[in-house]
């Protein structure tokens, strides 16, 4: 019943005021509440979906985000929605992140290039081109004072792409012609081209859905390359291409038939020998041709037996081979090429320790480099074959990393070595053998207002639970006190056997300065203390991983190096997966997490063979349909499947949506899940890259803007004003 119209005209203007003013109220209100609380975030429509396994099944409302098209309207939708959330969320810190990036970039040569490379005659160098994203690979022959040769310009091949990355090129033999592999999309599918390098021209055909490892015959028309299977991506088939035919008339030359093996293609530095390399977690295999043999015949060097992992370089009529036979930390040894099957003519070059990993060697025709891992630090050295001279290279820093550099010519007497730590920018020597002479060839200039002696490394051990010590590097600028008031940035990978060494890093400086500590946990699954480091990080050992960083956390908290309510954490891929694990056990520890591209959805990932990287990785994580004890297990880590209803710390996770290593859909659904059980309102911000895959954006400039978003996401959460 409507008195509306009953009532005195003066009194309807009044209630009509009153009805204004309390409509602006409300308008008021929501608005302060939305401002106090900010903008809602999306929220993932839950869909019934059963993961089937062996040892029990699983629900998954989430499954439906998996697209492998990645074509779905419902998903792009929920992606995007989740990019637009984040943008709304991050506005404020806008201009904090336009101050880092510029801060960061600014540190930047923009027109540098490396160190030049002898091989065949020509020196090959790469160089950039100030405000230019991408780099020119180009040579110059005899010496550097002749006329330049562009061998690709990656700013214009990347014209008209959203993403572009030039992963290899090989030159054949003559440096006429040059085999490029590039990928378009971010989804590691190379396309592989080949240029003329007389008439600049690209010959027409074009070897797709490629590997990006390649080697060229020394007749210079056969080119060896790796097809990949379209739907694992694992690159299974060896192809003979002769140079200025089509696809159709390759000749399969080998087919990996076990997919537990990665392969891998590559020339011997004496370019002798063509290498088909297969390699599993626990298992390798060589086969080798004659690279002036038309027929290139491929003959095995040593067959594949498990647990058995080498990798060999030829010198005169001798393999030397690293290799874990009766050795788990890896020693190597010279044999005949002829007998190299007869382990019997087997003689040491380097014994086998307990207190020191063979990382790696480079064979020389007058001596051996070795890149040798002791006291949680990577080192080298070097030794005559006579055993007359052998010796580690010294080292002023606490904290370095010292690596072999890139070596082409076997009859070379000067060994290219790159020695970095986190107060020293990466420096490129040659050391000459034959003198003990060592000559500078480059230090990475770092512009602005950088000194290294502002800054201070340490490299401590800490005690983890089982009693193990776990390596630790810390980086602080000088006046920076370690009494409980300082915000830290904690790193670590650990998986895979990939060590996390402490080289130098300009980004981090951003956080540095402006008093963080900034600490790498060595963690179990890399190898910094050997392999057994490496195994008791993997498998059913795999919790030693979580339980390290953790350990460190409350260590370097209890220590007064960090103030225990601003540590941060970060970690990407496999490191991914490790922040998963902490953000379920413990979270109280963390102000903050950031995961890039993570691995964690394990269990689900795991049974599906389908994905890539699966089959390869059984013996990294286990195979959870083989038994229950492992599905328990890595049910039981698995990031995905642990997520509760508890208090998160503030989390920014970010993917990248043609991602071939950890597909999209992992860090999605997690975030997915997070939204639903999280009982705190901390932040919680997914960006998907929709236009790249496991390594973010292409562009040497666009990567450091994920840098500083990241950078100005923990700063707001320090509460640090840039």
């Amino acid at each position: 019943f409507n008195t509306w119209k009953y009532l005195p005209r003066r009194l309807r203007e009044v209630m009509s005021r009153i009805s204004s003013l309390l409509l602006a109220v409300c308008l008021m209100i929501t608005a302060t509440h939305a401002a106090a609380n900010g903008p809602t975030p999306p929220r993932a429509e839950q869909r019934p979906f059963t993961v089937t396994s062996p040892f029990g099944n699983r629900e998954d409302p989430w499954y439906w985000l998996r697209d492998d098209k990645r074509e779905d309207k419902d998903m792009l939708a929920y992606l995007e929605a989740e990019n637009a959330y984040t943008a709304t969320v991050m506005a404020p810190q806008r201009a904090a992140q336009e101050k880092l990036y510029n801060e960061i970039i600014g540190r930047l040569k923009q027109d540098d290039a490396s160190v030049p490379q002898r091989k065949n005659g020509y020196w090959y160098y790469t160089r950039y081109e100030t405000g230019k994203q991408y780099p020119i690979y180009a040579r110059r022959k005899g010496s550097m004072d002749a006329a330049e040769e562009v061998i690709i310009d990656g700013n214009v091949s990347a014209t008209g792409h959203a993403f572009y990355q030039i992963a290899n090129y090989e030159v054949s033999p003559d440096g006429r012609w040059v085999a490029i592999a590039e990928d378009t999309v971010g989804r590691r599918q190379y396309g592989i081209r080949i240029k003329d390098m007389q008439t600049g021209q690209y010959l027409p055909t074009t070897l797709a859905n490629a590997e990006a490892s390649l080697a060229w015959g020394n007749d210079n028309a056969t080119l060896f390359y790796i097809r990949k299977d379209p739907q694992t991506l694992l690159g299974n088939q060896v192809y003979r291409h002769q140079r200025g035919t089509t696809t159709e008339t390759d000749r399969l030359v080998y087919t990996q038939e076990d997919e537990s093996f990665y392969m891998g293609l590559g020339k011997s530095k004496s370019d002798r020998f063509i290498y088909i390399v297969s390699q599993s977690t626990v298992s390798s295999e060589y086969r080798y041709a004659d690279a002036n043999d038309s027929q290139f015949t491929f003959k095995v060097v040593l067959p594949r037996e498990r647990d058995h992992e080498y990798q060999l370089e030829d010198v005169g009529d001798r393999f030397i081979i690293r290799s874990n036979w009766k050795a788990r930390n890896f020693r190597i040894v010279e044999t005949p090429i002829a007998t190299v099957q007869d382990r019997s003519s087997w003689r040491d070059v380097i014994a086998h320790r307990e207190d020191a990993f063979v990382d790696s060697f480079e064979a020389f025709d007058g001596f051996l480099a070795v890149s040798e891992r002791s006291g949680g630090l990577q080192k080298l050295r070097v030794r005559s074959w006579d055993g007359a001279r052998n010796f580690l290279m010294d080292a002023p820093d606490a904290a370095y990393t010292m690596a072999i550099g890139n070596n082409t010519e076997a009859q070379s007497h000067l060994l290219r070595y790159v020695y970095t730590s986190p107060t020293t920018p990466s420096t490129t020597y040659d050391y000459d053998v034959r003198t003990g002479q060592r000559t500078l060839l480059k230090q990475e200039p770092v512009l602005g207002e950088f000194d290294t002696r502002n800054y201070v490394a340490e490299f401590r051990f800490v005690p983890a639970r089982d009693g193990a010590r776990v390596p630790v590097t810390l980086l602080y600028r000088k006046g920076t006190r370690l009494d409980g008031t300082a915000p830290m940035y904690q790193y670590a990978y650990g998986s895979y056997g990939l060590s996390t060494d402490p080289t130098f890093r300009t980004t981090v400086l951003s956080l540095v300065d402006r008093g963080f500590v900034y600490a790498i946990a060595h963690i179990r699954g890399g190898q910094e203390m050997g392999r057994l480091w490496y195994d008791q990080g993997r498998l059913q050992n795999k919790m030693n991983s979580f339980n390290d960083f953790i350990d460190v956390t409350r260590h370097l908290v209890k220590d007064k190096v960090a103030d225990p309510a601003r540590v941060f954490a970060m970690g990407g891929s496999a490191g991914g997966l490790l922040m998963g694990g902490i953000a379920n056990m413990a979270p109280e520890l963390y102000k903050g997490i950031v995961a890039h591209v993570p691995f964690v959805d394990v269990v689900t990932t795991m049974l599906d063979e389908s994905i890539p990287l699966t089959t390869n990785e059984f013996d990294e994580w286990g195979n959870p349909a083989s038994n229950k004890a492992t599905h328990d297990y890595m049910l039981a880590y698995s990031p995905y499947d642990q997520v509760k209803a508890q208090r998160y710390p503030a989390m920014l996770v970010t993917s990248g949506l043609w991602d071939s290593q950890v597909q999209y859909w992992e860090p999605t659904k997690w975030v997915a899940r997070l939204r639903t059980l999280k009982t705190n309102d901390n932040p919680l911000l997914l960006r998907t890259n929709m236009e790249a895959g496991h390594g973010g954006k292409s562009g040497r400039f666009e990567r450091y803007q994920e840098v500083a978003e990241e950078y100005a996401f923990i700063l707001w959460q320090a509460g640090i004003a840039p």
